[in-house]
């Protein structure tokens, strides 16, 4: 029998990356932050909280043998890649990036005004060196239907964007207020308060940039605080990576 583990992460307990034009908090090691004992949660490797200046970015950078699933909460980010994709992303348009045997992107916040506050997730694929891939879709409609939604499935789910990693899900969720959800089971989960409030079972009260790590956890209810509600992230996976 697997251990049951619900590990709650607050948002100021997160590896922090401030400069003058970003300011991010970072799930697990990330660039110059680095614990061996915090590195990924199953096949998750990267949970990035973004918030980028208006008129600024990330420049042009490569990525190689990872599926990159941005998710913007506030504001738009424009991508422009290697392979000739180009779009503007904003709130209810899921993207993914599939870097395979190598890609060169950049991620560009062109408003004026306005600062861009995005989550960025980064998952190992199934097989490394795949031809390198872009897909966005936009799935406003199905969350405005409330529930937790599928963005980014390796398994088939058709209102998703698919990655190539067939162990992992992303559901997401923009709950109303005093909204009960019940999580999908999973060997491994991840979940990531976006905005608003939350009371997980065998948890307590998260706010927006808590995270909770769970391992065969069964199925707890989610309820979204009654005046605020939420929007979350949760990633289901079902095998852990050993990583080395």
């Amino acid at each position: 029998m697997k251990t049951t583990t619900i590990d709650m992460r607050r948002k100021d307990e997160a590896f922090h990356t401030k400069t003058g034009w970003l300011d991010s908090r970072h799930s697990f090691s990330f660039g110059p932050h680095y614990d061996p004992s915090n590195t990924h949660h199953g096949l998750l490797l990267v949970s990035n909280d973004d918030v980028i200046r208006a008129g600024t970015g990330f420049d042009t950078h490569p990525h190689r043998d990872m599926e990159i699933v941005t998710w913007v909460l506030d504001g738009e980010l424009e991508h422009k890649d290697s392979q000739g994709n180009k779009g503007i992303i904003y709130p209810g348009l899921a993207q993914r990036m599939s870097a395979g045997t190598g890609i060169w992107h950049s991620e560009i916040n062109n408003s004026g005004k306005k600062d861009v506050h995005l989550v960025q997730m980064w998952v190992v694929p199934d097989t490394e060196s795949i031809d390198p891939g872009y897909e966005q879709l936009d799935i406003n409609p199905q969350l405005a239907k409330g529930g937790l939604i599928p963005i980014a499935s390796g398994q088939g789910h058709k209102a998703a964007i698919q990655i190539r990693q067939k162990g992992a899900v992303l559901w997401g969720g923009r709950l109303m207020a005093g909204e009960t959800v019940t999580l999908p089971d999973a060997r491994y989960a991840h979940l990531y308060i976006a905005k608003g409030a939350v009371t997980l079972e065998g948890a307590g009260t998260l706010h927006a940039g808590d995270a909770v790590r769970l391992a065969a956890a069964g199925t707890p209810r989610l309820t979204t605080d009654d005046k605020t509600g939420a929007e979350v992230l949760l990633w289901n996976m079902a095998d852990a990576l050993d990583i080395r």
